[in-house]
């Protein structure tokens, strides 16, 4: 019940040995743990919950049992990281802070390290964005350096190994490795890899992928160096804020963080962590008028308060001025703290009222043709085919006589396999691929589909548009075009357009490579040029490991609307 108040979900409530039963049976089960777990769903842009001190420290404030975080830096930077150029094409950005006199109990240790691998997952993206780095600042002296390093010439003892090995070997070493062969990708195409030492030369690290034994931080650590390097900077100083905030409160000094200073190879100085606490002005009426309340300026400030958010009514008029802590870097907009006024006055609590507008639903009108027609031409004879929307290079190219060039094709960045690497701006290699997938099926096969497919389109805001396609494909002993001559007729007179030049529609003789020469026409609505219709070439059909005729069609249906 507190979870949901919070605007939390309890997932479920169990215990070790009731896991282990249920996945392994009982007799693994038996001599397990029978402590209480509670599985909390937690929103991924909330950094702050992602540990129990986090999670306890905010139900507490909710609760009116305690204040938020309000971590104090000391005056003077103690330690100074240097930042190499080399560095630059690799990870260009270093963050770095320092928890002086803390004290590690087994759980705070615990989760110290699970606050770390949660947001390597988390905003860190796999330590693709950015990689944390703690270490047992009494076993290393600054000045730090982070550069970056041919692998061969980056020798060190890595986390939990008794010798030493070159980053060459690491690589070579980790690629089984369970965990860390994830974070491999990462460097290992980059001519250099990044390292940081301090002033004795000892390695403290080679992000992203592994820490230096040296240093490494232990139950009976008492200062801890915290170092996060970066593609994104952004991403860095939200991850560094969230480490020290959340374990702050174990040093000597409860929320006292001490700064590091980043000297950057162009002389420019940084000093971090910045907890950066901002202000925010909203009115009350906003609130009201969102949520669906009708609370005074000091209840809603009360009800922020209570979220982290400390807020105060200013006196002019109905403004509430909001701090947003570093700990909150979820809150970007006035829309996120409206939500927390609302999480903090209960859902429950919020009257249901009848809207004031009335309004009728209907389909979308293109949603709607396109399931009339699919009805139509499966009464046609006609067999739907659905598939991906993305497809390779060579499909919607090399395969159908067409060089890549000259596609209006939307191309993924970062493939994950060569089947997938543009976005489709046709529907027949889809229905070719799928006829080879069943060449064993009784002919004839006759598919269609229905779906859209991506062009780029430079008026568009985002470079691209969807266009509502239709295909069909003959496939038989003889090439059919008959079939598909006759399947378009009776598309057009399922959409009302008669046969005609002008205002209705015709087939014009047409060259594409596609088609065999000569069995290829174009097909014209009120003067529009819509699609294709034909007989394929037999170079097309022998490209998609076919052995028969095969006629197809393939038009735009959005100007039929």
């Amino acid at each position: 019940e507190l979870c949901f108040e919070f605007g939390l979900e309890l997932d479920e409530i169990t215990s070790e040995k009731e896991i282990i039963s249920r996945e392994q049976g009982d007799t693994k089960a038996s001599g397990a743990s029978d402590v209480i777990l509670y599985k909390i769903d937690v929103p991924a842009n909330r950094y702050d919950l992602l540990c129990l001190e986090g999670l306890v420290r905010g139900l507490q404030v909710f609760k009116n049992k305690c204040n938020r975080y309000q971590c104090d830096l000391p005056v003077d930077p103690m330690f100074a990281a240097l930042h190499s150029p080399q560095t630059e094409a690799v990870r260009p950005h270093a963050v770095a802070a320092v928890l002086r006199n803390i004290t590690f109990t087994q759980e705070r240790y615990d989760s110290f390290i699970e606050l770390q691998e949660k947001l390597h997952q988390n905003i860190c993206r796999k330590r693709s964005l950015v990689a944390i780095g703690t270490h047992d600042l009494d076993t290393i002296s600054g000045p730090f350096t982070y550069t970056a390093k041919r692998p061969g010439d980056i020798s060190f003892k890595p986390l939990n190994q008794t010798k030493e090995y070159t980053a060459t070997q690491l690589m070579s070493l980790y690629k089984t490795d369970s965990h860390l062969r994830h974070y491999l990708h990462i460097i290992e195409d980059k001519p250099l890899y990044p390292v940081i030492y301090d002033s004795n030369g000892v390695v403290l690290s080679m992000p992203p992928i592994i820490n230096g034994d040296h240093s490494k931080i232990s139950l009976k650590t008492k200062n801890v160096f915290i170092e996060c390097t970066a593609t994104d900077q952004t991403k860095a100083k939200t991850v560094l804020d969230m480490m020290v905030t959340m374990f702050s409160e174990y040093c000597a000094q409860p929320f006292t963080v001490e700064e590091a200073e980043v000297v950057y190879p162009d002389g420019k100085t940084c000093i971090y962590p910045e907890l950066a606490y901002r202000k925010e002005k909203l009115s009350g009426k906003f609130i009201n008028q969102k949520v669906g309340i009708n609370e005074s300026t000091e209840k809603i400030a009360h009800l922020l308060t209570r979220m982290c958010l400390l807020s105060q009514a200013t006196g002019a008029g109905d403004e509430i001025e909001v701090e947003i802590p570093p700990t909150r870097s979820d809150i970007i907009h006035a829309c996120d703290i409206m939500e927390d006024a609302a999480i903090a006055y209960g859902f429950n609590n919020i009257t249901r009222t009848t809207p004031r507008t009335y309004t009728v639903a209907n389909q979308f009108p293109l949603n709607k043709l396109t399931e009339l027609l699919r009805q139509d031409l499966a009464a046609a004879g006609f067999t739907e085919a659905l598939n991906f929307a993305l497809c390779s290079q060579e499909d919607i190219a090399e395969k159908l006589g067409k060089k890549i060039s000259e596609m209006r094709a939307v191309h993924i960045s970062n493939p994950k396999t060569a089947e997938f690497q543009v976005a489709r701006t046709t529907l027949l290699p889809g229905l070719l691929k799928t006829i080879a997938a069943n060449r064993k099926m009784p002919l004839p096969l006759k598919l269609f589909e229905i779906s859209d497919v991506v062009l780029k389109d430079e008026t568009k805001d985002v470079g691209a548009r969807n266009s509502r396609r239709f295909c069909a494909v003959y496939y038989n002993k003889s090439p059919g075009f008959e079939v598909i001559h006759g399947l378009l007729d009776r598309t057009m007179q399922l959409l009302e357009v008669k046969p005609a030049r002008g205002e209705g529609y015709h087939i014009q003789t047409a060259d594409d490579s596609t088609f065999f020469p000569g069995r290829c026409a174009d097909i014209f609505v009120r003067g529009k040029n819509v699609g294709r219709l034909g007989v394929l070439h037999p170079d097309v059909i022998n490209r998609f490991e076919l052995t028969m005729p095969c006629s197809a069609l393939e038009m735009d249906i959005e100007p039929f609307l």
